[in-house]
């Protein structure tokens, strides 16, 4: 990136380079000349656009209902496509597993979807950056945003430097749930945050899921909100990510150009609405998370399907070349009991979707099977907006996964897209 001194005023700044920041700058960007500013943390943007990269293209996936609906989205989509130039993966003979689906209450959804990798995942980031400097925007990463002022248009960097604005966009992602909270609180910003997703993540071996040979990311809906979400496979792995107090499990897989490993990872993630007199999501996920850590010694714990079955832990020889043909690909996990640290809910939600799975592709609970826990996404602040575009007060929008209006990179795009519209319609 191009060096620069930053200017003590920008008509715009957006805080967060991930998708819906990303949406914003292009749009705001292509057509004006107002001065702005993107400011990320970190030095390349995280989240689902650097891990991993899967994009879908169809509306509802990634549209709370709530904010969108099929002809607010798709022109939208259209925009994102634009930019990202998606390579659409091919989906073909799943009209059996379809047909055996609804025979038992579950919806198999078709969705256009793309796929980079992780290993190609900063190369297209990079590329976008660049392109959003030719277009003369001021990008500034590992610059970290401290708080926004109460009392006037004006954001503290932690070196101590004061930058004001005209319009302000927030999109830190779901990682900084709790800066964003507390952004809002000082702002005087209504906002709840009682919905989380928990869940487990899926290893398996290829011949046990086949349809991933037909259907890169399978979109599943099972009764009592659960649901299979970020399939891999090709050359996929699971990786442990570090979160404030826990760990959570997440999966990638690299690009086709690398060689095979011939596993499968999803997630199957349930849905939690919670009510008085708990409501923090977000704090939720954190003590399930952190009873995990207590459980396992400090990391995440894995369980062969086999050994749940039988209501046995699993243990360290159960990870073996006889029945257990394939070896876990996150090392640091730890073998045990998923029943002693996941609520008996949640837990017999997510067994009775598996079994529901392995109805309709046979295999998937094979013995040898590994179940993860835990896959926590905490993606639950929803902020009280006061139009479309996503503004909680005059000349502040928040969007983004972190904002509850979208689930995934095209929606958090196309969310992001919206907000800059309702900044150019006030020029």
């Amino acid at each position: 990136m191009k060096n620069f001194t930053l200017h003590s005023h920008y008509d715009v700044i957006i805080i967060g380079s991930g998708p819906a920041g990303l949406g914003a700058a292009f749009k705001i960007a292509e057509n004006s000349n107002l001065s702005l500013l993107l400011v990320e943390k970190k030095k390349i943007s995280s989240g689902g656009l650097r891990n991993d990269c899967k994009q879908n293209y169809t509306f509802p996936v990634g549209f709370p209902y709530e904010h969108w609906d099929k002809k607010s989205a798709e022109p939208l989509l259209r925009e994102v496509a634009e930019h990202l130039n998606p390579k659409i993966e091919s989906r073909v003979n799943v009209e059996k597993y379809i047909k055996r689906a609804e025979k038992i209450g579950v919806e198999i959804l078709a969705i256009d979807q793309s796929h980079v990798g992780t290993d190609k995942s900063s190369e297209l980031i990079r590329s976008l950056l660049e392109k959003l400097e030719a277009l003369h925007v001021n990008i500034a990463l590992q610059t970290e945003v401290k708080e926004l002022s109460e009392k006037a248009k004006e954001l503290s960097l932690e070196n101590g430097q004061v930058i004001t604005f005209n319009h302000l966009i927030v999109a830190p992602g779901r990682a900084d749930y709790d800066w964003l909270q507390e952004q809002m609180n000082r702002l005087g910003v209504s906002y709840c945050d009682n919905i989380v997703d928990i869940g487990v993540r899926i290893e398996t071996k290829e011949e046990n899921y086949p349809i991933v040979r037909d259907y890169y990311d399978p979109k599943i809906l099972f009764p009592n909100k659960v649901r299979t979400f970020c399939t891999n496979s090709g050359c996929a792995h699971i990786v442990r990510e570090k979160y404030k107090g826990y760990y959570s499990v997440n999966g990638h897989s690299l690009s086709k150009e690398n060689e095979r490993n011939d596993l499968v990872n999803f997630a199957m993630l349930k849905t939690i609405r919670l009510t008085q007199p708990v409501v923090s999501g977000q704090q939720f996920g954190k003590i399930l998370g952190e009873m995990v850590m207590q459980l396992s010694g400090g990391s995440v714990i894995m369980q062969r399907v086999g050994d749940f079955r039988m209501g046995s832990r699993s243990k360290e020889e159960t990870f073996n070349n006889d029945l257990y043909d394939f070896e876990p690909t996150l090392k640091s996990a730890v073998a045990g009991d998923l029943s002693l640290c996941m609520p008996a809910k949640i837990l017999r939600d997510i067994w009775k979707a598996l079994k529901m799975l392995d109805t309709i592709i046979p295999g998937v609970l094979h013995p040898s099977t590994i179940i993860y826990y835990p896959e926590i996404k905490t993606y639950s602040n929803k902020p009280q907006f006061i139009n479309d575009h996503f503004m909680v007060k005059e000349g502040y929008y928040i969007i983004g996964d972190g904002a509850g209006t979208s689930r995934g990179i095209t929606a958090a795009w196309a969310s992001g897209i919206r907000a800059a519209i309702g900044i150019l319609d006030k020029r």
